[in-house]
């Protein structure tokens, strides 16, 4: 497979997927998509309820990237990235539960930085090189790449976050201690951890000085693991269900939907995406499901943002290619807070389920969609996250609390860095952190 700027659709520069990990941010701003599409049909459909996750992911990465590793390479990615896998859950007839909180931290981040980082420590152990992942983040991140990070050889990452933020995170995982993550705390907002962020990335020579790369889904490798989400579905239900699948879902940043989207151009029996509406995605006039950003052609909009992406772009670049998809395939419904607020408690009542916000939303959504699903049909909810990371929602709604798991405790742990905080516009100080990391002596 190879990959193209969504800014230069029709060129014929493309990039490996080697190059679209390593170096994630293309140079005229912004965002690696697939040039040509694959036909993976037989390994979709051979998958069935005994395939494990992470052969799924080994098969489909293969199927995928087969003129760059072979299959024994891509097999040992997936399967050092993949000790868990994500649950699915008949909820009753035609609803199915599709749980992805069940990895380390209780996030379906999980899933996304173990994988591009297996990818990329495999990469750079292939061609003798190194790299760095720079991100920032609210705190919630440092505990996903502090699992994904330990006992990698050839990669660091620098993490900004707020100071106090950090979470999840043991001095072992520390550069100065040995480990592979510099947590750098700063004295101001998340928003300004990401402009430091985007600072260092304006600046090519330093992005190619540190090799440096991000850990969100700007970059493809990070994106790519969803894909494999809808096809491990599949594989749970299709013995179980003899009309159309739907998936209902929240679109956060766009990345689930956008990867959706590509399981299904990729030959994944999928008949439409459920949603709540959004700024970016919603219903005109007429009931048909528009994109309001892409009334602004591409080159007049601004870089794409490395530190904070949306996956808008992306969606914007399927659509293009078929333009009755965006009416015939995504639903999007407007869900109040009421309606929030009582579809985490139909969901309880029926199901006994613990929903947070934003599985809660998706619920509704699908409640509201009901006229696109026939009698035959099926719905998979997707649940992204550990609901008791939201509590105090579900104490709101329901009176009571989901059970705290002992991964999910050890997530939400405060960190002490005990170095510290840069100030909120200090970019040298930052560089300077890249500068001690000193690729040659710390690697």
């Amino acid at each position: 497979m190879r990959f193209v700027s969504s800014r230069n659709i029709d060129s014929k520069q493309t990039v490996s997927f080697k190059e679209a990990v390593l170096n994630s941010i293309p140079s005229d701003g912004g965002l690696y998509v697939p040039y040509e599409v694959e036909d993976l049909r037989r390994w979709v459909l051979y998958a069935d309820e005994t395939t494990s996750f992470s052969s799924i992911a080994g098969s489909l990465t293969s199927a995928l990237i087969n003129k760059e590793f072979s299959p024994i390479i891509c097999e040992t990615i997936a399967t050092h990235a993949f000790p868990y896998g994500p649950e699915v859950t008949q909820l009753d007839d035609n609803l199915f539960l599709l749980n992805l909180s069940n990895g380390p931290t209780g996030t379906f981040k999980d899933y996304g930085v173990s994988y591009l980082t297996s990818t990329l420590e495999t990469i750079l152990q292939l061609d003798g090189q190194k790299s760095i992942l720079l991100d920032a983040t609210g705190g919630e991140l440092g505990a996903c790449m502090a699992q994904a990070m330990r006992g990698k050889k050839l990669l660091k990452s620098v993490l900004l976050a707020p100071k106090g933020a950090f979470r999840g995170m043991e001095e072992s995982d520390f550069v100065w201690n040995g480990g592979n993550l510099y947590p750098v705390e700063v004295d101001g907002t998340e928003e300004d951890c990401h402009a430091l962020v985007r600072q260092i990335f304006k600046d090519r020579s330093l992005v190619e000085k540190y090799h440096l790369t991000v850990a969100n889904t700007a970059n493809i490798g990070r994106l790519l693991p969803q894909v494999f989400f809808y096809t491990f579905a599949f594989s749970r239900i299709k013995k179980l269900v003899d009309g159309d699948i739907y998936y209902a879902l929240h679109c956060g940043h766009y990345g689930n939907l956008v990867a959706g989207l590509y399981g299904w151009k990729l030959s994944l029996p999928v008949n439409g995406f459920i949603m709540p509406s959004s700024k970016n995605l919603l219903l005109d006039a007429r009931g048909n499901c528009i994109v309001p950003d892409s009334m602004v052609p591409l080159m007049q909009r601004p870089p794409v943002d490395p530190s904070d992406p949306s996956n808008l772009e992306r969606l914007e670049h399927i659509f293009a290619a078929n333009s009755l998809l965006l009416r015939n395939f995504l639903f999007p419904a407007p869900v109040t807070e009421q309606q929030k607020e009582e579809a985490c408690r139909r969901l309880f009542v029926k199901y006994h389920l613990y929903a947070d916000t934003q599985t809660s939303e998706a619920y509704m959504a699908a409640l509201q969609r009901k006229d696109i699903v026939q009698d035959d049909g099926a719905v998979v909810l997707i649940a992204r996250n550990d609901p008791s990371a939201e509590n105090d929602f579900l104490r709101h709604c329901l009176g009571e609390t989901a059970p705290v798991s002992e991964n999910r405790n050890r997530a939400m742990e405060k960190s002490v860095i005990g170095k510290p905080a840069i100030a909120r516009s200090d970019v040298d100080s930052l560089i300077s952190v890249l500068n001690s990391l000193n690729l040659l002596r710390l690697f």
